[in-house]
């Protein structure tokens, strides 16, 4: 009886233990599978998802998860993001930076006025291909 209640206890602080704590918590991969070039290539799509970032227009249920996790993603440069909303990531930055950047540059205004995370960033994200 002593060695089950010991292993019981036991058993139960190793779960606890390697229960994902807040920091290393990463987002949902539900919408992984989005297609970012699709949007990126839609004029209407793109600025439906714009319109809903910047609260100015309804979302997608993709579109509430960015926008709920978009300020926290710039800041801890997409640390909690998958390898494949990475990607995405790149993907959307260079689209903005080549063709649209004055929403570019309105995101950075509000998100990142003095630019610290984007150098972080740009550093941290140059390897990935795209």
């Amino acid at each position: 009886m002593k060695y089950a209640i010991t292993f019981a206890i036991v058993a139960l602080a190793t779960i606890v233990y390697a229960l994902p704590k807040p920091d290393d918590e990463k987002y949902t991969t539900k919408y992984d599978n989005v297609d970012v070039d699709s949007i990126l290539s839609n004029e209407r799509l793109l600025k439906n998802y714009i319109d809903c970032i910047e609260g100015k227009g309804k979302c997608t249920a993709e579109g509430e998860e960015l926008k709920q996790h978009m300020k926290d993603a710039i800041q801890n440069c997409c640390d909690k993001c998958s390898e494949k909303q990475k990607e995405g990531v790149k993907k959307v930055f260079k689209h903005f930076e080549e063709k649209k950047p004055e929403v570019l540059n309105k995101l950075k205004a509000e998100h990142d006025p003095n630019g610290e995370f984007e150098k972080v960033c740009r550093e941290k994200v140059k390897d990935i291909d795209i």
